[in-house]
């Protein structure tokens, strides 16, 4: 409940713009504010690798996240709760000290990952070509009816796919089961 009421209470402080609270149904996660200097846009939690969630994935992020820190990979989760304005600090900050970052969002091309790639790139943080930048996000196609869980999970959003594409940037191999197959993403990617 406390993040409806910061949500709110922020989009009533600004004055110069329209404000949208988005506040997803289903089952909500908080993060305690690690870093005060964000002004309420992100979260981060305690780094090869960075996770930038969109609303009602972080959950899926954290899990995933988690099962990476099992098998000795380092990750960075940041919870945007804005899409815009963009926090530009802290996306410099994820660039320059993480190899791999990625978007995980329920949006579709040209959302909030590709304002972010957009924003790296007109910058020139992507430059010497040390970062690997991968946008998750719904595909370009029909989804079939099922549940929530059965939809992300065909979309590619679920924390299974969320992991198997860590692991596949930093090199390892990657299997994701679905309730139908498993998916080996290497193959998918050749």
């Amino acid at each position: 409940m406390s993040e409806l009421q910061n949500m709110v209470a922020t989009s009533l402080a600004i004055n110069d713009s329209p404000s949208v609270v988005r506040y997803p149904r289903g089952v909500g996660v908080g993060l305690d504010v690690i870093n005060q200097k964000l002004g309420g846009k992100y979260d981060v939690m305690p780094e090869r690798v960075a996770i930038l969630s969109l609303e009602t994935r972080l959950l899926e992020s954290v899990k995933a996240a988690e099962a990476l820190e099992a098998n000795t990979i380092p990750v960075t989760v940041a919870d945007a709760r804005f899409m815009k304005p963009l926090d530009r600090d802290l996306i410099r900050k994820l660039v320059n000290d993480h190899e791999i970052i990625i978007t995980v969002e329920e949006g579709s091309i040209g959302g909030f990952g590709d304002h972010v790639l957009y924003f790296a790139v007109l910058k020139g943080m992507l430059d010497d070509g040390k970062v690997k930048f991968r946008p998750m996000v719904l595909p370009d196609r029909y989804i079939d009816h099922g549940s929530q869980g059965e939809q992300y999970e065909e979309a590619g959003l679920s924390a299974s796919h969320i992991e198997a594409t860590a692991m596949r940037l930093v090199g390892r191999s990657a299997t994701v089961l679905t309730s139908a197959r498993a998916l080996d993403l290497n193959q998918m990617q050749k």
